[in-house]
């Protein structure tokens, strides 16, 4: 829903993906990146009437979860037995309900009372608490640096997801370790050289040959770019040792 009428229904969609990107990142970089920590320790008062996600009712979406999934498993192991009832037998429903009652049916109807309890108790917590019912002591980072980091932060994962885009031709398991690679790679040792005109980045040789090679092919399409170092003609290049990408 938007009260934006002047915008055609592709661009409404368009700008609502880029929100969800910019939360997945946000979410992304503190799981990964303590950029908040690096750049300041100190921190300010903060709103205790600020509303954020209530941790009770995360914490009943778990168990909730939990419970349904159990309870769709007693449901499949009971509709199993009812196919393979012997009708020979049981002929009758309520033969089978004895027959089963103890095993699964009692279980069954103990995993429903279990779900529709939990469904009641989740209905009654609210979607959002104020911070100050959730924390004893409310505080947060400064603001004007807290936008400073957070420029950094959308920054570094741009360039980072830019990266992977483009690692992912050369490595197979691109779609399960591309980022992985790129950190591991930014993490790694290396060594600066000037030298007729350039700035030669040389990176130390990833966990494995064919990631030093995947990052090797990188490194040639980020040479094609030929970018120069911010301030001044030095164009830059970059290798990674021992990966056959020599020059």
């Amino acid at each position: 829903m938007t009260t934006r009428r002047d915008l055609p229904a592709a661009q409404v969609a368009f700008r609502m993906f880029e929100r969800w990107r910019q939360e997945n990142f946000f979410k992304y970089m503190r799981q990964e990146f303590a950029i908040d920590a690096l750049v300041q320790y100190g921190a300010e008062p903060d709103d205790p009437q600020r509303d954020v996600p209530n941790p009770e009712r995360k914490k009943m979406d778990k168990e909730l979860a939990a419970a349904r999934r159990e309870l769709r498993r007693l449901e499949a192991e009971y509709g199993a037995a009812a196919v393979d009832n012997v009708e020979s037998k049981r002929p009758t429903m309520r033969g089978f309900k004895i027959a089963n009652g103890k095993k699964i049916g009692v279980p069954l109807r103990d995993a429903q009372r279990q779900v529709g309890k939990l469904q009641t108790k989740h209905k009654t917590l609210p979607k959002r608490v104020p911070i100050g019912s959730v924390n004893d002591e409310v505080a947060r980072l400064a603001r004007s640096r807290k936008r400073l980091s957070d420029g950094l932060k959308m920054l570094a994962y741009q360039i980072e997801t830019d990266l992977a885009v483009l690692v992912t031709p050369h490595y197979k398991r691109a779609s399960d370790e591309a980022r992985p690679l790129v950190t591991s790679a930014m993490q790694s040792g290396g060594n600066l050289q000037l030298a007729a005109g350039e700035l030669r980045v040389t990176l130390a040789p990833q966990s494995s040959p064919h990631r030093s090679r995947a990052f090797a092919a990188l490194c040639a399409e980020l040479d094609a770019t030929e970018t120069c170092f911010p301030g001044t003609d030095l164009r830059l290049r970059f290798r990674v040792a021992d990966a056959g990408c020599d020059k």
